[in-house]
């Protein structure tokens, strides 16, 4: 078991928990080989159906650690490690299974990465989002400026990646940032519903919509392609089956069993 991440499984809900305090989260070597490890294994569970990342101890994820950054910094060596995290990164990125990321306390560079990898971004009240790669001269990584000018748009990426500003919550979901805003005592309570209500779906149906959304900014013709690939692929699936036959016996549909 890695000693910065643990892995709980709650039904058809796992739930991957950075906890490593002395650093706020930072996304150290160590924290990194948590989602190496325990990536493909969610994926390859069939019975894990919905993933939540979180934090604790009142952070999400403060950041890249400071302590890695000294040493060899030349372009093939950085390159190197990009590529090593770009491998579990990407994997996260193509899921077709719903993944929230439940954000309380500080989400800040490489942790503001992390949070935007959520379908749903659930925050905590006083959470707050900052792209901080400025500060230290770095670009922005892991995705960032592309999942933050997909969510908000590029003037207001811009805005926030160059001039490293606190977003709080309201602002956060008032621009897209997030999905939603809760109390934070409850944050993890209304994550971890919102997760089991995921799970309980059409695993086909909510995988196909994943990629429609994010084939979104492809061209007319490659997204009706697309779409049309997932409607015949979603007709065909058990879960639609069940869907057509529940409710014309006016039922609640069964999901997670067929």
């Amino acid at each position: 078991m890695n000693e910065v991440m643990s892995v709980e499984k709650h039904g058809a809900v796992t739930v991957f928990r950075m906890k490593d305090p002395a650093s706020r989260n930072a996304l150290s070597f160590e924290m990194k080989q948590g989602f190496i490890q325990n990536i493909p294994a969610f994926m390859a569970d069939e019975s894990a159906r919905c993933l939540v990342i979180t934090g604790s101890e009142g952070v999400f994820c403060a950041g890249g650690d400071i302590r890695t950054m000294t040493g060899d910094r030349t372009a093939t060596t950085i390159r190197k490690r990009m590529a090593a995290s770009h491998d579990w990164l990407l994997d996260l990125m193509r899921c077709e299974k719903p993944i929230i990321t439940a954000v309380g306390g500080p989400a800040v560079g490489a942790g503001l990465s992390i949070a935007l990898l959520g379908d749903i971004i659930v925050s905590a009240d006083n959470a707050y989002f900052m792209g901080g790669f400025s500060k230290l001269g770095a670009a922005p990584d892991l995705a960032l400026a592309y999942t933050l000018t997909r969510s908000v748009g590029a003037q207001r990426a811009k805005d926030i990646l160059l001039t490293s500003r606190k977003v709080l919550p309201g602002e956060a979901l008032a621009m897209g940032m997030i999905g939603r805003v809760v109390p934070a005592d409850q944050l993890e309570a209304q994550a971890m519903e919102l997760a089991q209500q995921l799970a309980a779906g059409p695993s086909v149906s909510l995988g196909l919509t994943k990629r429609l959304v994010d084939s979104a900014f492809r061209s007319p013709a490659e997204f009706l392609e697309i779409e049309a690939f997932a409607q015949a692929t979603a007709f065909g699936s058990a879960e639609f089956d069940e869907g057509v036959k529940a409710f014309l016996g006016k039922r609640k549909p069964v999901f997670a069993e067929t």
